[in-house]
């Protein structure tokens, strides 16, 4: 008896670990890989970034983060343009939110003209998001597959932690 209770001693600050490792992995913060060029030039094919799921439990989702989406069993890495209860709309590659410019202060590809009415809509509903690729021309997005809603929002992805010559924050 003595031996099985200096065995479970042994093994229970290692079991404690795993439990520990399982416990952060599945709601705390996980790595993600980068599949496909949508959020080129930000994000590479293959990246691996740490995609931190509790972030929005303290905090709004806001414009320009970039999240991942659940979308029918696939995971999609995208960036926030439009908010609740906004009007996007895309005119000669400006974005107008409820109709005055916004800057998007990051590298992105061309974006064609496109206003909320293309996808049937004349704002975006309560509870969901607009959200685009960096790589325009690329990218199954919001102008595809519609609005995005909270409950698909994953979390935040904004870390790069391989490859190590991309290592770091990513806006």
């Amino acid at each position: 008896m003595e031996k099985f209770i200096s065995f479970v001693k042994e093994i229970g600050s290692y079991i404690l670990v795993i439990l520990l490792i399982i416990f952060i992995k599945n709601y705390i913060v996980s790595p993600i890989r980068v599949n496909g060029t949508s959020m080129y030039p930000t994000l590479q094919d293959k990246d691996i970034m740490l995609l931190n799921k509790i972030s929005y439990r303290f905090k709004d989702i806001e414009r320009f983060d970039i999240v991942v989406i659940d979308y029918e069993d696939e995971y999609l890495i995208k960036r926030v343009i439009g908010l609740p209860g906004e009007i996007i709309e895309y005119k000669n590659n400006t974005l107008y939110v409820n109709g005055k410019v916004v800057e998007e202060n990051f590298d992105k590809q061309d974006i064609s003209d496109f206003k909320l009415q293309e996808i049937g809509a004349s704002k975006i509903p309560e509870d969901f998001y607009f959200v685009v690729g960096d790589n325009r021309l690329n990218s199954k997005d919001s102008r595809r597959i519609g609005f995005i809603s909270r409950d698909q929002i994953i979390g935040k992805s904004h870390f790069t932690i391989y490859p190590f010559d991309r290592f770091g924050g990513k806006e």
